[in-house]
């Protein structure tokens, strides 16, 4: 929970709305998946929450992402690469305008990160796209960057503030 502030999201006739959670998707390393479920099981679970993207089904996602052939496979035994290509699947096909990505390319090979590519071209374009991470691979494409150090020698942000 934040320590300061407000954060308010609007609809397009202005009107503020509550409660963030169907409005944005995140994928970072640090999240958890649930282990003891297959590929299938995690979205089936997942889109009881969320609508996907798009109409797209369980399968066209995990075939868009390079897991097809893991889809039945239990997720404790992907590999870091491959949990990180589910956790990106899970964000960019969960259909909200807000999509929140905390260093995407973590844990991917030269093809995975190639895949993270086609889906910020594909996926990301009608949404508000925040990245954080200190690799310009991640972010190259984006319009406006934010660095830190930046904002602190401004004096705008403040460790501890």
């Amino acid at each position: 929970m934040p320590s300061e502030g407000k954060i308010a999201y609007y609809n397009t006739h202005g009107e503020p709305k509550t409660g963030f959670f169907p409005f944005l998707s995140i994928a970072a390393p640090y999240l958890e998946t649930i282990e003891e479920m297959t590929a299938i099981e995690f979205f089936r679970f997942h889109h009881q929450f969320k609508p996907l993207k798009g109409g797209m089904t369980f399968s066209q996602i995990l075939q868009r992402v390079g897991l097809k052939d893991a889809a039945d496979k239990q997720i404790r035994y992907y590999s870091s690469g491959m949990k990180q290509r589910l956790k990106l699947a899970q964000a960019f096909f969960s259909e909200t305008p807000i999509l929140l990505l905390d260093e995407p390319t973590t844990n991917l090979d030269g093809s995975g990160i190639a895949m993270y590519h086609e889906l910020i071209k594909d996926f990301a374009g009608e949404r508000m796209l925040i990245i954080s991470s200190n690799d310009p691979i991640e972010y190259s494409f984006c319009q406006t960057v934010l660095d830190m150090k930046d904002l602190k020698s401004m004096g705008v942000w403040e460790y501890g503030s």
